[in-house]
């Protein structure tokens, strides 16, 4: 997409605005044509093979329950509501990191 490999990307040093100026000058139309479980199994090779291991259909069903109750409680559209969503799971793996952090430290 940007003429760089994802090693190159990630192993540039740049600020947030670099960053944000390529999101911004990307088009949604060229971001939904990408597969980005192919782009990012490179680096977390999982991505590539949880399809034939977990059943997704039954995690699906859950998360449609949480982005239908988005959705109902917000006014979100579909896509605001996947958007916080993702958000939210971010936070989740955050504050599980850093809890274990802390228990590695204590336990020390």
């Amino acid at each position: 997409m940007y003429g760089l490999s994802l090693d190159e990307l990630i192993e540039f040093d740049v600020d947030i605005s670099e960053i944000q100026n390529m999101i911004e000058k990307t088009s949604r139309e060229l971001t939904d044509k990408v597969n980005w479980t192919k782009v990012w199994s490179k680096q977390y090779p999982i991505l590539a093979q949880y399809q034939s291991e977990v059943d997704i259909e039954h995690y699906a069903d859950g998360l449609c329950v949480l982005l239908n109750e988005l959705k109902v409680n917000y006014g979100y559209n579909d896509l605001d509501a996947m958007l916080v969503l993702k958000d939210i799971l971010g936070f989740v793996w955050k504050t599980r990191n850093k809890r274990k952090k802390k228990q590695t430290l204590v336990g020390k």
